[in-house]
């Protein structure tokens, strides 16, 4: 198409030069003179010149591919979002159950039979209404983040189910919780005003 535009306009050039010459129009000049003269002349220019605005109609029409495809993006990102914060306004990604490695076993104990869990250095232990006790590999922390909001934080050391909570003792020496099973949990001052907004 290059070669073809740059051979219209070398045939454009010579006629018109030829005419405009005092010598009357021949083919024969026409081709041996005009037509080579501005055949070295302007077409190494004229194509270079159709080669540099081919290249350039090339990248714009690229870019404005690119726009299109950056706004799809943007859109498709937006939609992704609100769908997003719907699913997580349904779906409560609050684990239900605890997977505990017990050697080369695996426990699995739902949250709803824990009764509290206990920090032990570097792990935990989680006490069950079954009156079982299970070591795991954790931190009360991560736990505190992985499981609802039905446990709560009572001491550095403590995590405990609301749901078998029996009474809050408080005194000026010392303020527990006692559970279903009896077991005294004590409350730091930290956590009271919390333990007593959920008691109360």
């Amino acid at each position: 198409m290059i070669i073809g535009l740059v051979i219209i306009n070398i045939v454009i050039i010579s006629i018109s030069q030829q005419m405009t010459g005092s010598d009357p129009f021949s083919m024969e000049l026409f081709i041996t003179e005009y037509l080579q003269f501005f055949m070295y002349q302007k077409a190494p220019m004229y194509t270079l010149g159709y080669i540099a605005m081919t290249v350039i109609m090339h990248l714009y029409y690229v870019n404005e591919q690119l726009h299109i495809k950056i706004q799809n993006l943007s859109e498709l990102k937006v939609t992704n979002t609100e769908l997003y914060e719907q699913l997580k306004r349904r779906i409560d990604d609050k684990s239900s159950i605890l997977n505990i490695k017990i050697g080369n076993k695996r426990k699995i104990v739902p949250v709803t039979d824990i009764l509290w869990i206990e920090a032990d250095d570097y792990c935990v232990k989680v006490h069950t209404i079954a009156d079982d006790t299970y070591t795991m590999r954790s931190s009360l922390k991560a736990l505190d983040e992985k499981l609802d909001d039905n446990f709560i934080r009572v001491h550095r050391k403590a995590l405990i189910n609301a749901d078998f909570i029996e009474e809050l003792y408080t005194s000026s020496g010392s303020t527990y919780l006692t559970l279903k099973n009896k077991i005294q949990i004590p409350v730091s001052k930290k956590n009271l005003s919390v333990v007593r907004k959920l008691i109360n």
